[in-house]
């Protein structure tokens, strides 16, 4: 992500987060570029439990603020919440579905409560790799309820443009059947007001999948040419 080479954004990020990366989809290094694949970037607790997400690439400017807007949040839950896990993840959700209100327009409910996980390992709601393993649980939303009804159309209209530029996103119908366009930060606060405080490992399918449109996969990096100093006749350059 080129908002990594940010000074800013380096900085903030050395002062609030420990780093590290894992390749989750297929792509490929031709000439030493990285073709196809795509990156998200995941705020997450010390025990891997994810409290927001930046989905594909982003400028600097964006990822700072959305890194800057989950520390913030968090240290508001944190002191709000006075040590109870239950109450910091429902104010966890309800910020992102706030967000995603004040960002876009539209509500959704958050959803402050887990059901108890299912044990059933053959679920259909979970990805697979080619040996019926299991990789990541597929997440559901929670519905949206519409716009605000004080928005006026034409700003409601204004504020999902913005929103939608570049996604490349399907519609996303609400509970009245219209639907919406929301661009990949917002499907990501969508999907955090129902399931912010979920292990890492149960999200990253969902947020590949669904918001980037990659398959996950288990599969190495393909190199186009991995030895340079070899030539097509397979004799070593000198």
């Amino acid at each position: 992500m080129n908002a990594l080479a940010n000074p800013e954004v380096g900085k903030y990020v050395n002062e609030y987060f420990s780093s590290s990366y894992q390749k989750v989809a297929t792509f490929k290094i031709v000439n030493g570029q990285k073709q196809g694949g795509n990156v998200a970037a995941y705020f997450c607790a010390p025990d891997g439990r994810v409290l927001h997400c930046v989905a594909g690439p982003v400028d600097a400017a964006t990822f700072l603020r959305e890194a800057k807007w989950v520390v913030e949040q968090a240290k508001k839950a944190i002191e709000d919440s006075k040590g109870d896990g239950g109450k910091f993840k429902a104010m966890m959700r309800r910020a992102h579905a706030q967000k995603l209100k004040d960002e876009t327009g539209l509500d959704v409910e958050a959803v402050t409560f887990d059901p108890p996980e299912a044990q059933d390992e053959k679920d259909a709601l979970t990805y697979r790799d080619p040996t019926g393993r299991s990789l990541a649980p597929k997440l559901p939303p929670p519905p949206i309820d519409g716009p605000d009804v004080r928005l006026e159309d034409a700003e409601l209209n204004r504020r999902q443009k913005n929103e939608a530029k570049n996604a490349g996103a399907a519609p996303i119908k609400d509970r009245g059947g219209k639907q919406w366009v929301l661009g990949n930060q917002g499907r990501v606060h969508q999907i955090m007001a129902a399931h912010s405080m979920i292990k890492i490992e149960k999200v990253y399918g969902t947020i590949f999948e669904n918001i980037l449109g990659e398959k996950i996969s288990t599969k190495p990096v393909e190199v186009a040419t991995p030895f340079s100093w070899v030539n097509k006749k397979g004799e070593c350059l000198k």
